[in-house]
């Protein structure tokens, strides 16, 4: 239950730092400075959530539009991710397309809060936007101090807090009830989704913890009698709160009411018993005990307590803030938040830990400043030289300090521990800030810490001290690009960046949104004036020539790696090296471990070696990360020190073994029996071993990105060109997937130019089997068909029959598609002939079912029924699930034609839960279409709307403009069939323009269907 506050209740889980700057230092938080209409927006959330310019109302949109703005306005400025909003708005069931929504609510809310913004942003006046896109997400950022009611109540309880303490009661009730005043109804009224739920219960939780403050003190003030009503109906609202008891108790026990405060703690314990099965809490006991004695003490008021004494020595040791510091307010005010809880704890320390050039100092130096306020007694600095060769000694600084803090040479000590001492005991009753720059590690800075009640230490380093106790560690990663972008036009000038906007963005991406590296080449931009922004970035476009051309003066991007290099261990600076061979946005475990030819623990302790060293990031458990120009510099190292020299081929080319191992591992455990894996080139390098259908189709889809990357590296060298061309034939399943089908067909693309290019027939006709299948996805029938012919052509000269069989295989189907029934049976007849020459009973079967369906379409019903019978008898016999759901497909298409309706649905809802289970877009979507045809043959048209609709949705991206034109000539017909003919019309437009592009016989069809409703 709750318990008695010692003063006033701040907001629970989020509190606001008082950030209001002294007079004597001015705010240099950006965008200080801001337009009239972000200055004039005010917002309340403690009620409906609503907005203003001025005393006008501004529309805030729907209920889930408002829903976003108070999940950014409780942020508080912190940037929100897409993800973290999707969570809030919807919950653990967000709609299918909540991204796009979130991005719609945001467009909608910058329109309204910020109509203006793109006058200004386009033009030379320097304007800041009210919401802000970044790194993914959104945050409301440069309101005006009290333009948010929730913020005001904050402010006014913080100065109620301080008029407590200081014994003004007085003014610490009216400013609390000032405070209170500021709610309007509920607290997010009519605010939908979790996140709004969870903040209105915070909110209302604090407002009566407000209210308890509140009527406390006007029991110390003597307001009892007035006091009795309002407790009285608050205890009726909220019967199981006890300090709500407890108030009202003592209120009437001061207003000479004992039998009826002692009533009340006696309805409370049989109110406890009965709801909860609990006694009072011993407050509330004690109390009854207190009215029962009558003790004198439950008239006393409380006293303040005394202020603490100043302390006479303050050193002011920071160094100076830069005028053009950029961005960094969300660590701005988490680091603000630490340093402000500093006094009533042992101490506050926060390490932050990043690579070099990130601007852990910069940022660590403005922060200090910014909360000088807050330690009166002085701030001390020290660069403790950690990135260097010589490392500056603890009691050499501590030396420094003790003079600084006012102790006489004849007074220090020699030893470490005796003057670590002496230190602690000058700073105890005095509130100081130490900055700890450029740390080496936890050993260095334990001795400089003050551990006493009100000091703090800020910590800088590369090394992430996880041995730091009771430290704040921040990661402080790379500046986002709107803050990237600032920096830049601060050092630079916005009227050369405003004229060559994008070559700016070139230029800061180049940069890796580094802070050093952005500083040095707006300099440089600076400092000439006759070059243009595209200039700069042409020079920083040459990877091979990126890092010398980020030096300027005596700054340089590279030096700083340089120091952190340098520091390895032999093992550490090796697999620095090696991993930065790699392309790809990051790296796995098992991958690194191939790369390094290391078992997989040895090769995890390495790296999170250099994770603590910040020369590598842990982007998620178990994956790993360079900064773009670390890599660069990783690269740079690898080609100028390891040696053997073939050691950087033989480290890509274990990694290639590995993706290629672990693919065809993935390929047969979905798809038992099928001999392709058979005809792999061989690897060297083992990979990974999958328990389970599920595990391995996780694991592939997870490594997508950076396996396509390793295909298209691997391309350029002619030796390792034919296992990259087979490990993206046994990856295929990413070309129907949707999410990777576009970097598969680019991937793909460049496998077959590298093969032609190096003259290798046998590679090229494999990569062409990889862009025919890319063809036939996209419905792009006709090339399909070309490349698949070149492929036999290939094939059978280098004697590789397999691509033989699938190339025969694929033409069968096309021609199908495009009704040249006889040229598809003679293809479909030789790929089974190949097929099993070959042994391939799966590919046997896929020809046989793709034949069912030319026996189809030339009036065979029964044969069709046959022949995909045979293919799913084949496929049950090799536990080949996934293959066996195209047979089912094939025979759910017989039975309908031959009027077998609820077969053919059952076997076509067993196909859809396979594919939908094996996350085979392209298949779901189409099994969804052709369940669409069955509702509509036996005359349930809404379901068949209802499938048909659902097949569009699925099929989003992919399957091509031809597959799309038939689900919409179905989904034109069911439409028809419930009386919807206005929509069915425009189905049946849509695709009538798709077959008339295409030049597809099927245009006729839906024009004659499209007559009939023109005529009426």
């Amino acid at each position: 239950m709750d318990g008695v506050p010692d003063g006033v209740p701040r907001v629970p889980e989020q509190r606001r730092p008082d950030s209001t700057p002294t007079p004597s230092e001015p705010s240099t938080t950006p965008g200080a400075e801001r337009p009239a209409e972000a200055a004039a927006l005010r917002f309340s959330v403690l009620g409906p959530v609503r907005a203003w310019r001025g005393d006008e109302p501004v529309t805030t949109g729907s209920p889930q539009q408002r829903a976003l703005l108070a999940a950014l306005l409780l942020r508080e400025g912190r940037t929100a991710t897409a993800a973290e909003l999707i969570d809030a708005l919807w919950g653990e069931e967000p709609p299918s397309q909540a991204l796009a929504a979130v991005r719609t609510y945001a467009s909608r809310l910058r329109k309204v809060l910020d109509p203006g913004g793109e006058a200004r942003r386009s033009g030379s006046t320097a304007a800041a936007a009210v919401l802000v896109s970044e790194s993914g997400g959104y945050a409301v950022r440069d309101l005006a101090e009290d333009a948010l009611d929730l913020t005001v109540a904050q402010d006014l309880v913080t100065e109620a807090e301080k008029a407590r303490s200081a014994g003004d009661l007085c003014h610490a009730r009216e400013t609390l009830r000032r405070a209170l005043a500021l709610w309007d109804g509920e607290t997010l009224a009519g605010v939908p989704g979790p996140y709004a739920e969870t903040q209105r219960v915070r909110l209302e939780e604090w407002r009566l913890q407000l209210v308890e403050s509140r009527l406390d003190m006007d029991l110390e003030q003597g307001c009892h009698a007035e006091a009795v009503s309002e407790l009285t109906a608050l205890t009726a609202a909220h019967p199981l709160r006890e300090r709500l008891r407890e108030l009202l108790m003592l209120a009437l026990y001061r207003s000479g009411r004992q039998a009826e405060a002692l009533a009340v703690y006696a309805d409370t314990r049989r109110l406890l018993a009965d709801e909860l099965g609990v006694d009072p809490r011993p407050g509330l006991s004690e109390l009854q005990q207190r009215i029962l004695r009558a003790d004198p003490g439950l008239a006393e008021p409380s006293s303040p307590a005394p202020e603490p004494a100043a302390a006479p020595v303050r050193p002011a040791q920071l160094p100076a803030t830069v005028p053009d510091f950029t961005g960094r307010s969300g660590f701005v005010r988490e680091l603000g938040d630490i340093l402000a809880s500093a006094e009533g704890r042992v101490m506050a320390v926060s390490a932050l830990a990043g690579i070099g050039g990130v601007g852990k100092t910069t940022l660590a130096v403005h922060v200090a400043h910014q909360a000088r306020a807050a330690f009166p007694d002085g701030q001390l600095y020290v660069d403790l030289q950690g990135a260097g060769p010589r490392a500056a000694e603890p009691e050499t600084v501590l030396g420094s300090f003790l003079r600084a803090l006012g102790t006489s040479d004849s007074a220090i000590p020699d030893s470490l521990e005796e003057r670590a001492a002496l230190y602690r005991s000058v700073l105890a009753g005095r509130r100081v800030l130490v900055l700890l720059d450029n740390a080496r590690d936890a050993a260095q800075v334990r001795p400089l810490l003050p551990g006493t009640d009100g000091c703090a230490a800020l910590v800088t380093s590369r090394v992430r001290m996880l041995d730091l106790a009771g430290a704040h560690l921040i990661d402080l990663d790379v500046m986002s690009p709107d803050e990237a972008l600032a920096l830049f036009t601060k050092i630079v000038g916005e009227e050369r960046v405003a004229s060559e906007r994008k070559a700016a963005l070139d230029v800061v991406a180049a940069c890796g949104f580094l802070p050093l590296a952005i500083r040095i080449a707006a300099s440089r931009l600076a400092a000439r004036r006759t070059w243009t922004v595209s200039v700069l970035a042409a020079k920083l476009a040459d990877e091979r020539r990126r890092l010398d051309e980020l030096q300027a003066g005596d700054l340089a991007v590279k030096a700083t790696f340089e120091l952190g290099y340098g520091q390895l261990e032999p093992a550490q600076a090796r697999a620095f090296r090696l991993l930065g061979l790699a392309d790809g946005p990051d790296i796995s475990l098992a991958a690194s471990a191939a790369v390094l030819d290391l078992p997989v623990e040895d090769t995890e302790d390495l790296l999170e070696s250099l994770v603590d060293t910040s020369l590598l990031e842990s982007a998620a458990p178990g994956r790993y990360r360079f900064h773009d120009l670390v890599r660069l510099y990783a690269r740079a190292c690898a080609e100028r020190e390891e040696l053997p020299p073939g050691e950087r081929a033989s480290a890509l080319s274990r990694l290639l073994d590995f993706y290629l191992a672990s693919a065809a591992g993935v390929y047969a455990i979905e798809r038992p029996g099928d001999r392709l894996v058979d005809h792999l080139e061989p690897t060297s390098y083992p990979g990974l071993r999958f328990d389970n259908r599920h595990a391995a189709q996780d694991w592939l889809y997870a490594e997508a990105i950076c396996l396509l990357a390793c295909v298209r590296q691997a391309a350029g060298r002619p030796e390792t060109l034919p296992r990259a061309i087979d490990m993206l034939w046994a990856a295929h399943d990413l070309s129907e997937s949707g999410a990777n089908s576009r970097e598969y067909e680019a991937t793909a693309q460049a496998l077959v130019g590298a093969a032609r290019s190096h003259g290798l027939g046998r590679a090229e006709a494999r990569a062409l089997m990889t862009l025919v299948n890319v063809h036939h996805v996209s419905g792009r029938f006709e090339r399909a068909e070309e490349e698949a012919e070149r492929a036999i052509l290939l094939a059978q000269e280098s004697d590789d029959l397999l691509p033989v069989c699938w190339a025969r295989n694929a033409r069968g189907i096309i021609a199908l598609y495009q009704n040249r029934h006889a040229e598809g049976e003679e293809h479909l007849s030789r790929a089974i002939d190949h097929f099993r020459a070959l042994g391939d009973r799966p590919g046997v079967a896929a020809a046989l079912c793709n034949l069912s369906r030319i026996h189809l379409a030339t009036g065979r019903t029964q044969s069709a029924v046959a022949l995909a019978q045979e293919g799913i008898d084949i496929y049950d016999a090799m536990g080949n699930s996934l293959r066996g759901a195209n047979a089912r497909y094939a025979l759910g298409l017989a039975l309908t034609q031959s009027g077998e309706l609820r077969g053919a649905a059952d076997r076509l809802q067993e196909a859809l839960e396979v594919f939908r289970d094996s996350r085979q877009r392209l298949w779901e979507g189409m099994s969804l279409f052709r369940l669409a045809e069955v509702d509509l043959a036996a005359r349930r048209a809404a379901r068949a709307a209802a499938n048909a609709e659902m097949a569009l949705t699925v099929l989003r991206g992919i399957g091509g403009e031809w597959r799309r034109g038939n689900v919409l000539t179905v989904l034109g017909r069911a439409l028809s069939g419930i009386g919807q003919t206005g929509r069915a019309q425009v189905c049946w437009q849509e695709a009538a323009a798709i077959y008339e592009e295409l030049g597809s016989p099927e245009a006729a069809e839906v024009r004659a269907l499209l007559s009939p409703v023109q005529a009426a």
